[in-house]
C-alpha cells in the first residue's frame, strides 16, 4: 500500500468504493456490458437469422423483408457511436428518463452493438452446410425447428466466437459511452485521469479494460474450442 500511494496517487486517492470508487466504475462497466449484450444480442440475432431467411437462398425467401433487415443494419452500422450517443438523447431521455449514467447509456450501446452483431450471426449461421438444411426439411422440419436445430445448432462454434468479438468491442463502446457521462471505466479515465492529468489514473483504468477483455476472449476461446469438440 506504501508502494501504491507513493506511485499511484491519484489511484489510491479514488479508494474502491464511493461514487467514484474503482469498484464502482468496473461493476458499472460490467452493468453496461451485460445489459447491452442481451439486448442488442437479442435484436442482433433477430436480424442476423432473418437476414440468412429472407436471402435468394434462403428458406423463407422474401425481398421486402431482406431488404428491410439488410438496410436498418447497414444504416445503423454507418452511423459513428459517439454521433449515434447525441442523436438518440430525446429518445433515451424518454425511455429512461435520463441522460446520463450507466442505465441510459444502454439504449445507445444497444443501438450501437446490433448492426454488428448481426452481420456477424448473417455470415457464421450463412456457412451451415446446405445439405443439412435439406436433410430436415425432407424430414419435415418447420422454420423453428431449422432455426433452432440446424443453423443455430450447427453454426454454435462460430456463433461463439463471434459473440466473443462482439463483447470486445461493446467493452469499448462503454468506456466511450463512460467518457460522456455513461460512467464506468471510460468516465474513470477521462472525468479523473486524462482531464486532471492524473496519467496514473488514465494508466489503471486503461489496464483494467485491457484485463476484462483478455477475460472475455480467454472465456470465448474456451467455449468455442469445447462446443466444436461436443459437436463432432
Amino acid at each position: 500500500m506504501t508502494w501504491f500511494a507513493k506511485n499511484l496517487p491519484n489511484v489510491v486517492h479514488l479508494g474502491w468504493f464511493g461514487q467514484n470508487g474503482w469498484l464502482t466504475s468496473i461493476g458499472q462497466t460490467l452493468y453496461m456490458t451485460f445489459w447491452a449484450a442481451i439486448f442488442g444480442g437479442i435484436l442482433g440475432l433477430i436480424f442476423g437469422v432473418g437476414l440468412v431467411l429472407t436471402d435468394k437462398r434462403g428458406i423463407a425467401e422474401n425481398r421486402f423483408w431482406f431488404n428491410f433487415f439488410d438496410k436498418v443494419v447497414s444504416l445503423f452500422r454507418a452511423v459513428p457511436f459517439i454521433i449515434l450517443l447525441a442523436f438518440i438523447a430525446p429518445v433515451t431521455q424518454s425511455i429512461v428518463g435520463t441522460q446520463i449514467g450507466p442505465t441510459a447509456a444502454l439504449v445507445p450501446l444497444s443501438l450501437g452493438v446490433f448492426p454488428f452483431y448481426a452481420r456477424q450471426v448473417q455470415a457464421a449461421i450463412a456457412g451451415v452446410d446446405r445439405g443439412k438444411i435439406e436433410a430436415a426439411q425432407s424430414v419435415g422440419a418447420t422454420t423453428t425447428d431449422l432455426i433452432f436445430d440446424v443453423y443455430l445448432r450447427e453454426a454454435s462454434s462460430e456463433l461463439i466466437r463471434v459473440t466473443t468479438v462482439t463483447l470486445i468491442s461493446l467493452i469499448g463502446l462503454t468506456a466511450m459511452a463512460g467518457a460522456i457521462g455513461g460512467g464506468g471505466l471510460g468516465n474513470t479515465a477521462i472525468a479523473y485521469g486524462y482531464n486532471q492529468f492524473s496519467n496514473d489514473v488514465t494508466f489503471v483504468a486503461t489496464f483494467l479494460v485491457l484485463i476484462l477483455v483478455v477475460v472475455v476472449q480467454l472465456c470465448g476461446d474456451l467455449l468455442a474450442k469445447a462446443t466444436s469438440h461436443s459437436s463432432r
